[in-house]
């Protein structure tokens, strides 16, 4: 299998685990499938790790991830952070 092959197997399968997450927390079904509210929620994301509170935001969802990759309830925060 040539170099160019493997890499593009390799881009692809990351593409498709991204996908999954997206999946697994439930973003598909409560948006409804709708590809610019999921994109926003993306954009969002960026801006606070864009900003001065880059490390509170990626410690805090790191560590919800951790958790429901562990298979412990994570608990709802509705205010934005």
């Amino acid at each position: 299998m040539r170099t160019w092959q493997v890499e593009r197997r390799k881009r692809t399968r990351h593409l498709i685990e991204l996908g999954g997450l997206v999946v697994k927390a439930g973003i598909v079904e409560l948006t409804g499938d709708d590809r610019a509210v999921i994109f926003g929620g993306l954009l969002w994301m960026a801006e606070k790790l864009q900003g001065d509170r880059r490390e509170q935001a990626r410690e805090f969802w790191a560590s919800k991830g951790k958790q429901a990759m562990r298979g412990h309830p994570v608990m709802q925060v509705s205010r934005d952070r």
